[in-house]
C-alpha cells in the first residue's frame, strides 16, 4: 500500500471521529448542562528514508470542552439548580464521583437530594444531602445553603476539577485529580443552565468535515484506479 493511501486513510479516520463529535454536539443542543466537545488531533511524522520526504499522519489525541456558561433559564422548580459562573455540582454514582452542570434534581424516597437516575448530590463536605420529609418553606441560598423554617439542613457543594476533565456521559465528567471546593460559588434556585452548543456553528462545521471526508474518499478512489491501471499495464507486457 502506498504512503498516500496510508496518509489518506488516517485522515479519513480522524475526520470520521470529528464528525461523530460534531453530531453528538448537535444532538445535545437542548440538553441542560451539556458542554460543547472539540476533537483535538496530533500529528505523527515518520521518516521514510534518506532521499524521500517524511510521512505525516494525524490521529485523535483527546478532547477539549468548551466550559463557557450556557443561558440560564428560570423554571421555578424547587430543586432545579444552576451555577452562575465557574464550578460543578458533584454526584455520587455507582462508578464514583462525577461532576455536572445539569442541576435538575429531586428528592428520593429516602429523603436525599438526587439526580434523575438516582445519583446522590453531594454537599460541600462531599456527603449526601438529607432533606427531612416534614421540611416546609425550603429555600436554597446563593452559596448553596439549604434551609427550611429558618433551620439550616445542609449545603449543596460546588466544586472545581483538579486536573483534566474526561467526559463520562453527555452531561457528566470525571476529574482524574479529584475535586476541590469552590469558594464564593453562586447557586441559583429554580433555574437550569441550557446547553452552550451553537447549532449554527456546529452545522457549519459538520458541512466542512463532510466535504473534507468526501474529498479524501475521491482521492482514495483515484489512487485505487491508478494502482489498478499500473498493475494491468505491467501484467499485459
Amino acid at each position: 500500500m502506498s504512503n498516500s493511501i496510508y496518509a489518506t486513510i488516517a485522515r479519513q479516520d480522524g475526520l470520521l471521529k470529528e464528525l461523530q463529535v460534531v453530531a453528538n454536539n448537535i444532538a445535545n443542543t437542548n440538553t441542560s448542562g451539556y458542554k460543547t466537545d472539540r476533537a483535538i488531533f496530533a500529528e505523527y511524522v515518520m521518516r521514510t528514508g534518506e532521499a524521500t520526504p517524511s510521512l505525516s499522519m494525524g490521529a485523535l489525541a483527546g478532547h477539549n470542552f468548551d466550559l463557557t456558561q450556557g443561558t440560564v433559564k428560570f423554571t421555578g422548580g424547587q430543586f432545579d439548580l444552576a451555577i452562575q459562573g465557574e464550578g460543578f455540582f458533584a454526584l455520587e454514582t455507582d462508578a464514583g464521583q462525577r461532576l455536572t452542570r445539569a442541576g435538575a434534581f429531586q428528592i428520593s424516597s429516602e429523603g436525599q437530594l438526587i439526580a434523575s437516575d438516582g445519583a446522590r448530590v453531594l454537599s460541600a463536605g462531599s456527603t449526601p444531602i438529607q432533606i427531612p420529609p416534614e421540611a416546609e418553606g425550603l429555600a436554597i441560598a446563593g452559596d448553596g445553603t439549604i434551609s427550611a423554617d429558618g433551620e439550616i439542613l445542609g449545603q449543596v457543594g460546588v466544586f472545581t476539577a483538579a486536573g483534566n476533565l474526561q467526559r463520562d456521559t453527555d452531561t457528566r465528567f470525571t476529574a482524574a485529580g479529584g475535586l476541590q471546593p469552590l469558594e464564593n460559588a453562586n447557586v441559583l434556585q429554580g433555574a437550569l443552565e441550557a446547553s452552550n452548543v451553537s447549532p449554527v456553528l456546529e452545522m457549519a462545521r459538520m458541512i466542512e468535515v463532510q466535504r473534507a471526508y468526501e474529498a479524501g474518499q475521491t482521492l482514495l478512489e483515484r489512487e485505487d484506479q491508478r494502482i489498478t491501471q499500473f498493475i494491468s499495464t505491467v501484467r499485459d507486457r
